[in-house]
């Protein structure tokens, strides 16, 4: 009886052995998978948007960080339904990333989708978020807010281009437009290159973006800033007002942008690539250049991210309903 207890005593503790060094072996295959393959940002849309400018800013600091490429790969196309479709079949290795923005948490209210917003992806962190700039082509009468839209009450010939149907910018303008009693027409584009492009060129009278977006087209006299809609103004555009200041008090709406892995993907994995979006967001270089683009640096962690996600369907799911605002294409 004796020699049967230590001889299973021995087979106990050899299969420990084994699972232990299985484990190691496990983690050491998950490690070596993630530094052998580079990591890839799936944007939803073409280059020229905030979002794509938020991940091209931390692309070379996070490649060092990590050890391994950094890959920023725009899919654009059906709201961002095209890209977040792609990542959600992705494998969930924490290789492959989707960098997506407001939309996220607004296309479940639009349509019936190709994927669970909520069941098929996991947060990593929201990394900034920031306010829109109603910014218009030269040529569009008021030098303000309150200007344009006087005008817009007297001749309902204007139009407003939007990064698409469901997109922040575009809830937040059809809110304003019920608030101000004016008809401007909606003219939805496949990314914010594009809105910037048709502002530009005249084909829409103006869009809400990113400062970061339309910054440049600012500098060269190509569009105008008329309010942000933030709490407060920028502090590159001071005689800039926010829209609240314009005639309506309390308004106030961010754009944001968050990092989302498949669902599956191993916790260790998802607080290590948390903890490497933070870093590099924290970075004094990386955070300048988003700061002066008229970003703020949020640096969340995952659950934040959900938490967040969660938030603002829920908010703008409300506004849908209450308004009966259609969003269909």
């Amino acid at each position: 009886m004796k020699l049967k207890i230590n001889f299973n005593k021995k087979i106990g503790l050899s299969l420990a052995l084994m699972g232990s060094l299985l484990i190691s072996l496990g983690s050491a295959t998950l490690s070596f998978a993630q530094s052998d393959k580079s990591l890839v940002l799936v944007i939803p849309f073409p280059p020229g948007g905030s979002t794509d400018i938020t991940a091209r800013a931390i692309q070379t600091k996070l490649a060092e960080r990590i050890g391994r490429p950094v890959v920023v790969e725009n899919k654009p196309g059906a709201a961002s339904q095209i890209a977040t479709q792609f990542v959600a079949r992705a494998p969930a290795d924490g290789n492959t990333l989707l960098v997506s923005f407001d939309n996220h948490a607004i296309n479940p209210i639009v349509k019936k989708l190709p994927y669970d917003t909520f069941k098929d992806f996991i947060g990593v962190s929201v990394l900034v978020r920031f306010p829109l700039v109603i910014a218009a082509n030269p040529s569009v009468p008021g030098n303000n807010l309150a200007a344009f839209l006087e005008a817009a009450k007297k001749n309902p010939s204007f139009s407003y281009a939007s990064t698409g149907i469901g997109s922040l910018n575009h809830l937040v303008m059809e809110d304003l437009k019920r608030r101000a009693g004016v008809d401007v027409l909606h003219v939805p584009y496949g990314g914010g290159g594009p809105a910037i492009a048709a502002v530009v060129g005249n084909t829409a009278s103006l869009t809400l973006l990113s400062y970061a977006a339309v910054k440049g087209q600012i500098a060269a006299d190509k569009m105008k800033p008329l309010a942000v809609t933030g709490s407060r103004r920028l502090a590159d555009l001071p005689n800039t007002p926010t829209v609240a200041e314009s005639g309506f008090p309390g308004f106030e709406a961010y754009s944001w942008i968050g990092v989302f892995a498949p669902t599956g993907t191993p916790a260790n994995v998802i607080t290590k690539l948390t903890a490497d979006f933070q870093a590099v967001l924290n970075d004094p270089e990386v955070k300048a250049k988003l700061t002066q683009g008229g970003f703020e640096v949020i640096a969340g962690d995952g659950p934040s991210a959900d938490r967040y996600t969660k938030q603002e369907y829920e908010r703008w799911n409300k506004f849908v309903q209450t308004t009966k605002l259609k969003l269909e294409e």
